[in-house]
């Protein structure tokens, strides 16, 4: 027993961790994963969504690290987003403790639901055919193959509905998290920001910046489960590093589905569960 958790018990976490770092990387959802396997251990909704927060800042660390290329060139927007993911994160942490718990319990199976929805929509996908799209076109114009992939809009260009969505992004982000990432790829790719690979980076920016502040603050409110987050974050990097040489083997659609089909099954047994 560590802290009242068995050695199986940790085991299970770590296994959830691996699904959700893998999930993750190929859908953009880990929380989908990771917060409801907390649950189904026993772990308290508002506890369980705090270390879940915790376990997943190893994912976006190393996401950031191998995404160093993509980011370069982009120091003055990269800052601005993860001080955007910062500061929501902070918002969303204070708004998860601060409002009583039973209000994030009646808000989770929405929020899972949506999440659900947003994969379905599938901006990830959207995007990388666009962007194949537009640069086969910018050859035919003679463009060299690798000029259409440097384009990134200046961030004078952007519309102010562009930075609302990234605050929202960020502030939601630190209140639960799951599906951040596609509703942040969904804002860029409708703003033209740039190519994908560039916007997946940045997006990446804004989670990461909001869940360390977020652990930050749950770390100082005594609301996390140590044992648990440790295992997950364990759990999260090796499904984060094993899963590129797998999804490519694995149809996209075939994950898609798989994703939104839990979501959906997890947003109605917690919706039994709540209302």
């Amino acid at each position: 027993m560590i802290a009242g958790f068995s050695i199986l018990t940790l085991f299970l976490i770590l296994l959830a961790g691996v699904g959700a770092g893998f999930v993750g990387y190929a859908v953009g959802a880990s929380s989908l994963v990771s917060y409801p396997a907390l649950l189904a251990l026993g772990i308290p909704p508002v506890l369980a969504n705090a270390s879940n927060t915790v376990g997943v800042v190893g994912t976006g660390i190393g996401g950031l690290m191998g995404a160093r290329k993509e980011l370069k060139g982009q120091a003055l927007r990269s800052a601005a987003y993860i001080g955007i993911g910062a500061v929501g994160g902070v918002i969303g942490a204070l708004l998860l403790l601060g409002l009583d718990p039973s209000v994030f319990e009646f808000l989770a199976p929405l929020l899972i639901l949506f999440s659900a929805l947003m994969i379905a929509f599938n901006p990830r996908g959207r995007m990388q055919a666009k962007q194949a799209a537009r640069a086969a076109q910018a050859q035919l114009d003679g463009a060299a193959p690798g000029d259409f992939d440097q384009l990134v809009q200046p961030m004078s260009q952007d519309r102010w509905w562009v930075w609302l969505g990234v605050v929202a992004v960020a502030v939601y982000s630190g209140y639960f998290g799951a599906g951040a990432g596609t509703v942040a790829l969904a804002v860029l790719d409708a703003a033209n920001i740039g190519p994908f690979h560039k916007i997946n980076a940045l997006k990446t920016l804004i989670g990461t910046g909001a869940n360390i502040t977020a652990s930050v603050v749950f770390i100082v409110r005594g609301v996390v489960d140590w044992p648990a987050a440790i295992m997950l974050c364990i759990g999260c990097f090796i499904g984060g590093y094993i899963a590129p040489p797998i999804t490519r083997k694995i149809p996209a659609n075939v994950m898609r589905a798989a994703a939104v089909i839990a979501g959906i099954v997890l947003t109605i047994d917690l919706g039994i569960k709540t209302y």
